[in-house]
């Protein structure tokens, strides 16, 4: 799908945008790949690892999704846009909430507008478990986003650029996530919990990424995907990391959930599920449900019905997430 074409990846310099650039190197033999992002310092390290002998289909672009103009620079002749920018800390986005719409709203529109502008072939976004039935305000603000990439679909015109979302949890050993944070604290005899009840999905950066590659070869335009993941409670990562400290439980902090939901009981009724995936459909005249179906296999979910991970049917046990963890702090480098 991406050999001899062009691939833009906004936040290119992320976590994600790290992993998708060397996975898209060793997958395929792309004509140009643009990482696209505002920090300097981490595309000059960036670049120490792709030098231009090796690696001449890289560009770094520096820029901002919040700058329409400079986007309308970058795409040209883009193929594939895969939108991973964002302002992502929830305490961060609570504290400075003009900042975090700028970028995870405004940028959204920038990149809609800069991608139909240059006929893109096809975007997709990265959306989050706090867009669904949000309580914080990043939360909010990628619902937000997610609603316009999915009404982008009816905005393309006659040569229309297909847009659509992938919707997953927090991702296992990205920065800021649990397991470095646990491990920091391994020394100290104690691990903070902030509630004991708490359950997350499990995905890694590879499987993330894996599964945006994925959506975005399958995607008609205007659907949101949502991997099928295991669950873990949050006290039994806490044992598999550190079993001899103590837990110590802080308070749930402002907006944080108890469980990680990905499709709430208001989406199910315009949800399909597939064999390791759903598929939240949009709700527009233009979209064939049944034509889907038939093409694509599935079945409809219950109208009553949520996706979240304390309600899941599969789970991680202890020793399953020694596993992982391991695995993912050799890949991450934590240790």
């Amino acid at each position: 799908m991406f050999n001899d074409k062009c691939v833009l990846i906004t936040g290119g310099t992320g976590s994600f945008g790290q992993k998708m650039v060397k996975t898209l190197l060793e997958r395929y033999v792309p004509k140009k790949l643009i990482v696209l992002s505002r920090d300097e310092l981490k595309q000059s390290k960036m670049a120490q690892l792709y030098p231009d002998e090796q690696y001449d289909c890289i560009r770094f672009f520096i820029g901002d999704v919040r700058d329409g103009k400079r986007l309308l620079e970058a795409f040209r002749g883009v193929d594939y846009v895969i939108h991973a920018a964002a302002l992502k800390q929830v305490p961060t986005a609570e504290y400075n909430p003009f900042e975090a719409i700028k970028t995870n709203v405004l940028g959204a529109q920038n990149v809609i507008q800069a991608a139909i502008e240059h006929k893109v072939k096809k975007v997709i976004a990265l959306s989050t478990d706090k867009a669904a039935s949000p309580i914080n305000l990043y939360g909010a603000t990628k619902l937000c986003s997610d609603k316009l990439f999915v009404a982008a679909n009816s905005m393309s015109g006659m040569d229309p650029t297909i847009f659509s979302v992938v919707r997953y949890g927090n991702v296992v050993g990205s920065r800021g996530s649990v397991i470095p944070l646990f491990l920091q604290y391994r020394d100290k005899n104690y691990i903070p919990i902030t509630n004991p009840e708490m359950t997350r999905f499990s995905i890694t950066l590879q499987q993330g990424v894996d599964f945006v590659i994925r959506s975005l070869e399958m995607t008609r335009g205007g659907e949101i995907f949502v991997p099928k993941l295991p669950s873990y409670r949050i006290t039994d990562m806490a044992k598999a990391i550190a079993p001899e400290s103590k837990i110590k439980i802080i308070g749930t902090r402002p907006g944080e959930k108890r469980h990680e939901t990905m499709i709430p009981e208001d989406e199910a009724w315009h949800t399909l599920e597939f064999k390791d995936y759903f598929v939240i459909q949009p709700n527009f005249k233009w979209w064939d449900q049944e034509d889907y179906l038939k093409h694509r296999g599935g079945k409809h979910c219950p109208e009553v019905f949520s996706y979240n991970s304390g309600d899941n049917t599969e789970w991680l046990s202890i020793e399953d997430l020694r596993k992982m963890i391991e695995k993912v702090s050799v890949e991450n480098h934590f240790e």
